[in-house]
């Protein structure tokens, strides 16, 4: 029961937020499309998208590292020795790399291009699809690896 609380909260609050930017913020844009909210999305996606990239940029190759390690630790012991906290973790710990790296693009995008008004809140809204579609892949990938579990073992 734990680990299901856990995956809801845990893909409630990854779809929330575009690399840190409350999504509610980009719906309110859009509603009063009043030049000061654009300006405060803007401000706010271009101070997370910053703090992103200079943490990819200066400790990216440690945390690329250790996630890898991490990664591979926990796929090993959980699919290769049956250690199912291991898998519970690694259902995790694998989408929300994925999320990561997309947030790292996101970020850089944000940065590079430089969008104002709709077309920021477009590809924020777009961000978030991306984390949704991961979200909705990982929560079905992890239902079916469940429900494969307590088949095989024969509980019922």
């Amino acid at each position: 029961m734990w680990f299901w609380i856990t995956l809801a909260v845990f893909w409630s609050a990854m779809s929330h937020y575009a690399i840190g930017v409350p999504y509610e913020m980009v719906q309110r844009a859009f509603r009063r499309n009043e030049e000061g909210l654009w300006r405060d999305l803007e401000t706010l996606a271009r101070i997370n998208a910053e703090r992103l990239l200079v943490i990819g940029s200066s400790a990216g190759v440690f945390v690329a590292a250790m996630a890898g390690f991490l990664l591979t630790t926990l796929f090993v012991l959980g699919f290769g020795y049956g250690v199912e906290f291991c898998q519970a973790a690694f259902m995790i710990a694998f989408p929300f790399s994925l999320v990561g790296l997309l947030s790292q693009r996101t970020a850089r995008l944000i940065l590079e291009l430089q969008p104002k008004g709709p077309e920021l809140g477009r590809g924020l809204r777009r961000h978030r699809v991306y984390v949704q579609i991961i979200g909705l892949i990982s929560i079905l990938v992890t239902a079916f690896w469940g429900v494969f579990k307590v088949l095989s073992t024969g509980v019922l």
